[in-house]
Protein backbone atom coordinates (compact mmCIF):
# COMPACT_ATOMS: atom_id res chain seq x y z
CA UNK A 1 0.00 0.00 0.00
CA UNK A 2 3.18 2.62 0.94
CA UNK A 3 4.24 2.16 -2.52
CA UNK A 4 1.00 3.11 -3.73
CA UNK A 5 0.99 5.96 -2.19
CA UNK A 6 4.39 7.17 -2.81
CA UNK A 7 4.01 6.76 -7.05
CA UNK A 8 0.28 8.50 -6.38
CA UNK A 9 2.20 11.19 -4.43
CA UNK A 10 5.21 11.41 -6.80
CA UNK A 11 2.93 11.41 -9.81
CA UNK A 12 1.14 14.20 -8.25
CA UNK A 13 4.36 16.23 -7.74
CA UNK A 14 5.54 15.72 -10.99
CA UNK A 15 2.57 17.44 -12.12
CA UNK A 16 2.22 20.09 -10.32
CA UNK A 17 5.89 20.71 -11.21
CA UNK A 18 5.13 20.63 -14.80
CA UNK A 19 1.83 23.10 -14.09
CA UNK A 20 3.98 25.34 -12.68
CA UNK A 21 6.55 25.50 -15.87
CA UNK A 22 3.97 25.77 -17.88
CA UNK A 23 2.69 29.12 -15.97
CA UNK A 24 6.57 30.01 -16.14
CA UNK A 25 7.01 29.93 -19.40
CA UNK A 26 3.61 31.90 -21.07
CA UNK A 27 5.16 35.09 -21.11
CA UNK A 28 8.19 33.35 -23.47
CA UNK A 29 5.36 31.44 -25.62
CA UNK A 30 3.25 34.51 -25.96
CA UNK A 31 6.12 36.70 -27.05
CA UNK A 32 7.24 33.90 -29.57
CA UNK A 33 3.35 33.96 -31.11
CA UNK A 34 3.50 37.67 -31.37
CA UNK A 35 6.80 37.75 -32.90
CA UNK A 36 5.30 35.47 -35.43
CA UNK A 37 2.12 37.36 -35.89
CA UNK A 38 1.72 40.46 -38.20
CA UNK A 39 0.92 43.99 -36.54
CA UNK A 40 -2.82 44.06 -37.86
CA UNK A 41 -3.40 40.31 -36.50
CA UNK A 42 -1.71 41.75 -32.96
CA UNK A 43 -4.23 44.76 -32.68
CA UNK A 44 -7.38 42.48 -33.45
CA UNK A 45 -6.85 40.02 -31.24
CA UNK A 46 -4.67 38.52 -28.59
CA UNK A 47 -1.96 36.01 -29.11
CA UNK A 48 -3.21 32.97 -28.09
CA UNK A 49 -5.81 33.21 -31.54
CA UNK A 50 -2.51 31.99 -33.22
CA UNK A 51 -3.38 28.19 -32.37
CA UNK A 52 -7.14 28.64 -33.79
CA UNK A 53 -5.23 30.40 -37.08
CA UNK A 54 -1.69 28.96 -37.45
CA UNK A 55 -2.11 30.79 -40.84
CA UNK A 56 -1.23 34.20 -38.72
CA UNK A 57 2.31 32.52 -38.58
CA UNK A 58 4.68 35.07 -40.49
CA UNK A 59 8.38 35.65 -40.36
CA UNK A 60 7.96 38.92 -41.95
CA UNK A 61 8.56 40.89 -38.11
CA UNK A 62 12.09 38.81 -37.89
CA UNK A 63 12.96 39.85 -41.55
CA UNK A 64 12.33 43.83 -40.44
CA UNK A 65 14.64 43.42 -37.71
CA UNK A 66 17.26 42.30 -39.80
CA UNK A 67 16.43 45.51 -42.13
CA UNK A 68 16.77 47.72 -38.83
CA UNK A 69 19.99 48.91 -38.27
CA UNK A 70 19.58 50.11 -34.80
CA UNK A 71 18.54 46.80 -33.10
CA UNK A 72 21.32 44.81 -35.57
CA UNK A 73 23.79 46.96 -34.23
CA UNK A 74 22.80 46.90 -30.26
CA UNK A 75 22.40 43.07 -30.58
CA UNK A 76 26.34 43.52 -32.23
CA UNK A 77 27.21 45.61 -29.10
CA UNK A 78 25.58 43.75 -26.22
CA UNK A 79 27.74 40.49 -27.66
CA UNK A 80 31.06 42.72 -27.15
CA UNK A 81 30.16 43.67 -23.99
CA UNK A 82 29.13 40.22 -22.54
CA UNK A 83 31.61 37.92 -23.54
CA UNK A 84 34.46 40.40 -22.64
CA UNK A 85 32.83 40.88 -19.46
CA UNK A 86 32.17 37.15 -18.61
CA UNK A 87 35.42 35.98 -19.90
CA UNK A 88 37.49 38.50 -18.01
CA UNK A 89 35.09 37.86 -14.50
CA UNK A 90 35.87 34.40 -14.73
CA UNK A 91 39.43 34.55 -15.78
CA UNK A 92 40.85 36.76 -13.10
CA UNK A 93 38.55 35.48 -10.73
CA UNK A 94 39.94 31.94 -11.07
CA UNK A 95 43.27 33.02 -10.59
CA UNK A 96 42.12 35.51 -7.68
CA UNK A 97 40.77 32.25 -6.12
CA UNK A 98 43.27 29.77 -6.73
CA UNK A 99 45.74 32.54 -4.93
CA UNK A 100 43.64 32.95 -1.94
CA UNK A 101 42.88 29.38 -1.47
CA UNK A 102 46.50 28.02 -2.12
CA UNK A 103 48.93 30.78 -2.14
CA UNK A 104 51.08 32.05 0.91
CA UNK A 105 51.35 35.86 0.67
CA UNK A 106 51.34 38.66 3.29
CA UNK A 107 47.70 39.85 4.05
CA UNK A 108 46.18 37.15 2.50
CA UNK A 109 43.07 36.60 4.70
CA UNK A 110 42.81 40.73 5.06
CA UNK A 111 42.76 41.03 1.32
CA UNK A 112 40.07 38.22 0.96
CA UNK A 113 38.01 39.88 3.61
CA UNK A 114 38.78 43.35 2.35
CA UNK A 115 36.98 41.83 -1.60
CA UNK A 116 34.07 39.93 0.57
CA UNK A 117 33.30 43.29 2.04
CA UNK A 118 32.57 44.67 -1.53
CA UNK A 119 29.81 42.16 -2.09
CA UNK A 120 27.69 44.72 0.30
CA UNK A 121 28.90 47.77 -1.85
CA UNK A 122 25.38 48.15 -4.39
CA UNK A 123 25.73 49.09 -8.12
CA UNK A 124 23.80 51.78 -7.80
CA UNK A 125 26.14 53.97 -5.29
CA UNK A 126 29.04 53.64 -7.88
CA UNK A 127 27.24 54.83 -10.75
CA UNK A 128 27.57 58.36 -10.58
CA UNK A 129 31.35 58.61 -9.42
CA UNK A 130 32.38 56.17 -11.98
CA UNK A 131 30.83 58.47 -14.59
CA UNK A 132 32.29 61.05 -13.34
CA UNK A 133 35.89 59.13 -13.34
CA UNK A 134 35.13 57.43 -16.55
CA UNK A 135 34.25 60.99 -18.17
CA UNK A 136 37.83 62.95 -17.25
CA UNK A 137 39.72 59.74 -18.79
CA UNK A 138 37.60 59.63 -21.64
CA UNK A 139 35.88 56.19 -21.04
CA UNK A 140 32.35 57.11 -20.69
CA UNK A 141 30.21 56.51 -23.48
CA UNK A 142 32.62 53.52 -25.22
CA UNK A 143 31.95 49.79 -24.84
CA UNK A 144 35.13 49.15 -22.68
CA UNK A 145 34.16 51.39 -20.28
CA UNK A 146 30.96 49.53 -19.54
CA UNK A 147 33.00 45.84 -19.80
CA UNK A 148 35.17 47.52 -17.10
CA UNK A 149 32.58 48.17 -15.11
CA UNK A 150 30.70 44.91 -15.04
CA UNK A 151 34.11 43.35 -14.47
CA UNK A 152 34.84 45.53 -11.57
CA UNK A 153 31.83 44.17 -9.70
CA UNK A 154 31.66 40.76 -10.85
CA UNK A 155 34.81 39.95 -9.42
CA UNK A 156 34.29 39.54 -5.51
CA UNK A 157 31.38 37.49 -6.30
CA UNK A 158 33.54 35.36 -8.88
CA UNK A 159 36.69 35.40 -5.64
CA UNK A 160 34.23 34.45 -3.16
CA UNK A 161 32.96 31.71 -5.08
CA UNK A 162 36.13 30.38 -6.87
CA UNK A 163 38.09 30.39 -3.82
CA UNK A 164 35.86 28.33 -1.78
CA UNK A 165 35.51 26.28 -4.35
CA UNK A 166 39.45 25.52 -4.94
CA UNK A 167 39.57 25.45 -1.17
CA UNK A 168 37.66 21.85 -1.27
CA UNK A 169 40.41 20.69 -2.95
CA UNK A 170 42.38 17.64 -1.22
CA UNK A 171 45.75 19.40 -0.52
CA UNK A 172 47.27 15.79 -1.25
CA UNK A 173 46.19 16.29 -4.39
CA UNK A 174 47.82 19.43 -5.07
CA UNK A 175 51.41 18.18 -3.09
CA UNK A 176 51.69 14.87 -5.24
CA UNK A 177 51.12 17.76 -8.46
CA UNK A 178 53.93 19.90 -6.98
CA UNK A 179 56.12 16.35 -5.99
CA UNK A 180 56.22 15.35 -10.07
CA UNK A 181 57.27 19.11 -10.44
CA UNK A 182 54.44 21.33 -11.41
CA UNK A 183 54.51 24.71 -10.80
CA UNK A 184 52.00 27.10 -9.73
CA UNK A 185 50.87 27.91 -13.30
CA UNK A 186 51.09 24.42 -14.48
CA UNK A 187 48.96 23.28 -11.21
CA UNK A 188 46.70 25.57 -11.62
CA UNK A 189 46.03 25.06 -15.56
CA UNK A 190 46.34 21.00 -15.01
CA UNK A 191 44.47 20.11 -12.04
CA UNK A 192 42.61 22.71 -10.11
CA UNK A 193 40.90 24.56 -13.72
CA UNK A 194 39.75 21.05 -14.36
CA UNK A 195 38.32 19.92 -10.85
CA UNK A 196 36.50 23.77 -10.54
CA UNK A 197 34.81 23.32 -13.89
CA UNK A 198 31.40 23.15 -12.24
CA UNK A 199 31.96 26.48 -9.99
CA UNK A 200 33.90 27.89 -13.21
CA UNK A 201 30.51 27.28 -15.64
CA UNK A 202 28.04 28.48 -12.78
CA UNK A 203 30.18 31.69 -12.54
CA UNK A 204 30.38 31.98 -16.48
CA UNK A 205 26.33 31.72 -16.55
CA UNK A 206 25.60 34.19 -13.63
CA UNK A 207 27.78 36.77 -14.91
CA UNK A 208 26.44 36.27 -18.80
CA UNK A 209 22.89 36.70 -17.67
CA UNK A 210 24.00 39.65 -15.20
CA UNK A 211 25.78 41.61 -18.24
CA UNK A 212 23.69 40.41 -21.06
CA UNK A 213 20.18 41.20 -19.23
CA UNK A 214 21.89 44.71 -17.30
CA UNK A 215 20.08 47.80 -18.76
CA UNK A 216 20.69 50.28 -15.76
CA UNK A 217 24.77 50.39 -16.67
CA UNK A 218 23.98 49.94 -20.13
CA UNK A 219 21.23 53.26 -19.60
CA UNK A 220 23.98 55.49 -17.80
CA UNK A 221 27.35 54.15 -19.45
CA UNK A 222 26.42 54.17 -23.29
CA UNK A 223 25.72 56.47 -26.31
CA UNK A 224 23.89 56.32 -29.22
CA UNK A 225 26.39 53.63 -31.01
CA UNK A 226 27.36 51.90 -28.22
CA UNK A 227 23.70 50.93 -26.57
CA UNK A 228 23.01 47.20 -26.22
CA UNK A 229 20.05 45.69 -27.30
CA UNK A 230 18.22 46.29 -23.97
CA UNK A 231 18.60 49.96 -24.05
CA UNK A 232 17.82 49.90 -27.95
CA UNK A 233 14.73 48.39 -27.53
CA UNK A 234 13.65 50.62 -24.54
CA UNK A 235 14.29 53.30 -26.76
CA UNK A 236 12.31 51.93 -29.62
CA UNK A 237 9.31 51.98 -27.19
CA UNK A 238 9.95 55.55 -26.63
CA UNK A 239 10.20 56.94 -29.67
CA UNK A 240 8.22 54.17 -32.21
CA UNK A 241 5.39 52.68 -29.51
CA UNK A 242 3.50 51.44 -32.06
CA UNK A 243 6.29 49.28 -34.09
CA UNK A 244 5.78 46.01 -32.26
CA UNK A 245 6.28 44.28 -35.14
CA UNK A 246 10.24 44.95 -34.55
CA UNK A 247 9.98 45.05 -30.69
CA UNK A 248 8.28 41.75 -30.08
CA UNK A 249 11.35 39.78 -32.36
CA UNK A 250 13.65 41.90 -31.00
CA UNK A 251 12.31 41.13 -27.13
CA UNK A 252 12.04 37.52 -28.16
CA UNK A 253 15.89 36.99 -29.31
CA UNK A 254 17.40 39.38 -26.63
CA UNK A 255 15.72 36.39 -24.02
CA UNK A 256 16.12 33.64 -25.88
CA UNK A 257 19.69 33.91 -26.65
CA UNK A 258 20.59 34.02 -22.68
CA UNK A 259 18.53 31.15 -22.20
CA UNK A 260 20.30 29.07 -25.01
CA UNK A 261 23.29 29.68 -23.31
CA UNK A 262 21.69 28.39 -19.55
CA UNK A 263 20.29 25.34 -21.24
CA UNK A 264 23.84 24.74 -22.88
CA UNK A 265 25.44 24.37 -19.93
CA UNK A 266 22.41 23.14 -17.25
CA UNK A 267 24.19 19.74 -16.09
CA UNK A 268 27.61 22.06 -15.17
CA UNK A 269 25.11 24.41 -13.43
CA UNK A 270 23.60 21.85 -11.22
CA UNK A 271 26.64 20.45 -10.43
CA UNK A 272 28.64 23.58 -9.60
CA UNK A 273 25.13 24.85 -7.12
CA UNK A 274 25.04 21.32 -5.46
CA UNK A 275 29.30 20.95 -5.36
CA UNK A 276 30.35 20.58 -1.60
CA UNK A 277 26.38 20.23 -0.28
CA UNK A 278 27.07 16.09 -0.17
CA UNK A 279 29.90 14.82 1.21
Amino acid sequence: MSWLLDKINGGLVRVFLIVVALFWLVPTIGLLASSLRSPDDMSASGWWHVFAKPSQLTFDSYQKLLENGDITHSLWNTVLITVPATVLVVVIGALAGYAFAWMEFPGRDWWFLVVVSLLVVPVQVALIPIAELFGKIGLFGTIFGVILFHVGFGLPFAVFLLRNFFAEIPRELLEAARLDGAGELRLFARVVMPLGGPAIASLGIFQFLWVWNDMLVALVFTKSGTQPITVALQTQVRQFGNNVDVLAPGAFISMVIPLAVFFAFQRQFVSGVMAGAVK
